[in-house]
């Protein structure tokens, strides 16, 4: 495993020791567990194509124990029956814990995904906190309209949560993907299963171990690595998911284009 991460700026060249890899499981219904199979498989720093660590790999089984855990608290939990203003202050304090880890969320996001540790440090992760507070803003701002009917009837809409949701991350953008999909689900009342690309894992279940510290209730927020042909597809077929999230890599650029200008990251 390397000691140290590199970056460099046009002034000078910074060196970030790399921190123990705390988070290696899946994270379902608030716990880290392991697979049910009990496999693993390698993470692997793109630098040099040595194994950092091993992290669970999981399947349709673990799919299906997270889908259960997110449907139960759906259909049962505090969240989705929190006021939209108390969704929102766990939300800006999940982006507070998110700040304060900054330089161990960078080093993963650097060593993880081959990016340079300054871009992981000075604009995804600083996005990822400035996203959840942009979805924190708006979850008590959640209304519907009103509508005038022919014959004196009127009717409304009323928006409310979907349920279940579904989001399959890509790996070139882990940290920005992850909270694109995940703070307007969790600022609307939804429960979700994220399954990272398989090539970066390792900054979702960091972020799953600071929204349990955040305040999200148990079974809200799952994570379960895995590859595509099993857990992706496991996600995407699953019948008690009642949304999926995922792009393709254009359409990711252009949304991705868009949200940074939104947050005035970018002129």
């Amino acid at each position: 495993m390397a000691d140290h991460c590199n970056g460099s700026s046009q002034s000078s060249e910074s060196f970030v020791n790399i921190p123990p890899i705390k988070f290696t499981k899946l994270f379902i219904d608030g716990n880290f567990v392991d697979s049910v199979s009990g496999k693993t498989f390698e993470a692997i720093d793109p630098r040099t194509g040595e194994a950092i660590t091993r992290v669970s790999e999981g399947d349709k089984e673990d799919v299906d124990l997270a889908v259960k855990a997110a449907r139960f608290a759906f259909d049962n939990g505090p969240c989705p029956r929190l006021s939209g203003s108390e969704r929102g202050r766990i939300l800006m304090k999940f982006a507070d814990l998110i700040e304060q880890n900054i330089e161990e969320l960078a080093t993963l996001e650097a060593i993880n995904g081959g990016k340079l540790f300054s871009l992981c440090k000075f604009m995804e992760v600083p996005g990822a906190a400035m996203t959840l507070r942009y979805y924190a803003g708006a979850a008590d701002k959640i209304y519907g309209t009103v509508l005038k009917l022919s014959k004196g009837l009127q009717g409304y809409t009323l928006r409310e949560p979907i349920g279940v949701v579904g989001a399959i991350l890509p790996w070139n953008f882990p940290t920005t993907m992850f909270f694109i999909k995940a703070a307007p689900a969790l600022a609307a009342g939804c429960t979700m299963v994220v399954k990272p690309a398989e090539q970066t894992p390792l900054s979702a279940l960091y972020y799953a171990h600071l929204a349990k510290l955040a305040g999200i209730p148990d079974g809200v927020l799952n994570v379960v690595n895995g590859f595509g042909e099993t857990a992706g597809a496991a996600i995407s077929s699953h019948m008690d998911i009642d949304k999926v999230r995922c792009m393709s890599s254009y359409v990711f650029i252009f949304k991705v284009i868009l949200h940074l200008t939104s947050l005035n990251y970018g002129a």
